[in-house]
């Protein structure tokens, strides 16, 4: 008996949902090992957590608790980053190799623990080491405080949809070879949609399919885990009312289309309101210059319950996707979105600043002299190629390690000249390991700059430990005299990833109030591998929870 009530406790477990009894502190086990897949557009073993792709959700509620024990059973190193958790004092949880971790080496495991300070919504989990998150990532539920409703209708259902993009061969095979040439990769093969593409050339899949009844209203949450690219999202005939984005209230709004950038999420309402049948659901890129993107359209089906039990063969309504270089709709998606700032929810945005950076972005030309072509594309960011160290930043600042970094990040670019404009003759930038140093509690202003020196492109621009507030953008080059005078600094958007657009600039806000080492990159998975990221160092501040808490015992080691 008591056998038995124990496997009992443990499929309890293993099927927890948020309407089960809660607790303040939440485990889970990721195991990574690698999987064969059958039912994409190739069959191939991929790394996995838990043998599933998407990667199981994680479920806590906000000022949860929440233990992951990772334990690596494939030969490659792993780290794992919980996108959008603000890490308050625990950056040694944070994930990026090499920046507040060293990797999770091959039969090795590490325990990441860290609090949901103030936070609830929809984020994602990925890892955080070379191009893994094509397939390892997942999405995180974070539910309100019990008793505490969300600030729009309760939605009778909610509906996780992640996206992604998928290659027919080995990824990390793809980047690799493609560094070797100094080349860019071969785009992906195909998007997905909860891990399946739907018809698609040479692609077996079906696609997913979501279920729903007439009347009822369901809460979608999407998250963008694709590698490198943004996307556009429509479900045929239904219009969806945006509620939340990156974990933050919004001011609703109803649109057909969603504009959604990796690592960003959108909460949105669907009403099923439409006549009983199958609509179409949608993915596919957006890019508004000349850089190579995988144009296939990922689709998938809404069917109402009550369709005929042939409805797998019945007519599906279709939707008319945007095109890729549909500029117009990005635009007027991301300048429809304010920031809730309500009583409960207020947009603390600062209004003085300590620190004002202008951070020039975009790709460059190295000379190479293994390279096919004698040079390398790079990424930078004011002319600064970051190169990765072998031993974590956080561990170097926390032991005062020399050696490892410098201090000496430029806040300005070194040489200024028309970003948006007529390239520089020299193309070639600086290598090193550069960071920025902030006082505790400092107010920082970033001008994320686009440049055109090979083409300009739209960047979706990631900071760890913190959220920001988007206060202006615009485009051509920033103007620090007169751009200013049309900030928003009474409910910009809240986020903690934002698209910089294609030949322009945007400006974020945010209070350096989190101790410890953060990343600062382009989500493009190739602009980071290049080189385009930094890391700013946030001192301890003098009251006692204003520290870095003292490193785990199973901190991995280089």
């Amino acid at each position: 008996m008591v056998f038995r009530f124990l496997v009992m406790m443990l499929v309890a477990a293993l099927l927890w949902k948020p309407s089960l009894v809660e607790s303040r502190i939440r485990h889970y086990k990721f195991t990574v090992v690698k999987k064969n897949t059958s039912k994409l557009c190739a069959s191939k073993p991929i790394i996995t957590v838990n043998g599933k792709f998407p990667g199981p959700t994680l479920y806590a509620r906000e000022d949860d608790t929440v233990v992951v024990r990772v334990v690596n059973h494939v030969k490659d190193n792993v780290t794992f980053h919980w996108h959008g958790i603000r890490q308050l004092r625990t950056g040694w949880a944070d994930g990026p190799a090499y920046i507040t971790q060293c990797p999770i080496q091959t039969g090795q495991s590490y325990i990441y623990n860290f609090t949901l300070t103030g936070q609830r919504g929809t984020l994602l989990w990925h890892a955080h080491i070379n191009w893994q998150r094509a397939t390892v990532h997942g999405a995180i539920v974070i539910l309100p405080k019990r008793g505490v409703p969300y600030p729009f209708p309760k939605p009778d259902k909610e509906e996780i949809i992640v996206f992604g993009e998928w290659w027919k061969s080995d990824v990390e095979m793809v980047i690799n070879q493609a560094m070797k040439l100094g080349q860019p990769p071969n785009v992906s093969d195909a998007h997905t949609i909860n891990g399946q593409t739907g018809p698609a050339p040479n692609c077996s899949s079906k696609g997913y399919t979501m279920y729903v009844e007439s009347g009822k209203t369901y809460l979608l949450r999407i998250v963008n885990a694709a590698v490198n690219e943004e996307l556009f999202f429509k479900i045929a005939g239904h219009q969806m009312t945006i509620v939340e984005v990156d974990a933050t209230y919004t001011k609703p709004f109803r649109t057909d289309t969603i504009f959604i950038g990796p690592g960003q999420t959108t909460n949105a309402l669907l009403k099923a309101d439409r006549k009983i049948g199958n609509y179409q659901i949608a993915i596919s890129p957006f890019m508004d210059t000349i850089v190579a993107t995988d144009s296939q359209t990922a689709t998938a089906t809404l069917r109402y319950n009550g369709t005929l039990s042939a409805a797998a063969s019945s007519p599906t309504t279709l939707t008319t996707m945007p095109s890729k270089n549909a500029t117009k709709v990005t635009t007027n998606f991301m300048d429809s979105l304010r920031s809730l700032n309500s009583r409960k929810y207020p947009a603390n945005v600062p209004k003085t600043i300590d620190h004002s950076l202008l951070l020039a972005i975009g790709v460059g030309v190295n000379p190479c002299g293994t390279c096919v072509n004698g040079s390398r594309v790079v990424a930078d960011i004011n002319n600064v190629t970051f190169v990765m160290p072998t031993t974590a930043i956080l561990q170097a600042h926390y032991y005062n390690v020399s050696g490892v970094y410098t201090d000496d990040f430029p806040g300005n670019p070194p040489v200024p000249y028309n970003y948006t404009g007529s390239p520089p003759t020299n193309m070639q930038t600086t290598n090193g390991t550069k960071v920025y140093r902030l006082g505790y509690n400092s107010t920082v202003q970033i001008v994320l700059q686009g440049t055109a020196i090979i083409a300009p492109e739209s960047h979706p621009t990631h900071l760890h430990g913190f959220n920001f507030y988007v206060v202006g953008k615009g485009i051509g080059n920033y103007d620090p005299k007169n751009d200013p005078k049309s900030f928003n600094l009474v409910d910009p958007i809240e986020r903690n990833t934002i698209s910089v657009p294609t030949g322009g600039w945007t400006a974020i806000r945010f209070r350096a109030d989190n101790p410890g080492v953060w990343f600062l990159h382009c989500h493009l998975e190739i602009h980071t591998t290049w080189g385009l990221k930094m890391a700013f160092v946030v001192e301890n501040g003098k009251g006692p929870n204003q520290s870095i808490l003292p490193p785990p015992s199973d901190l991995p080691k280089c």
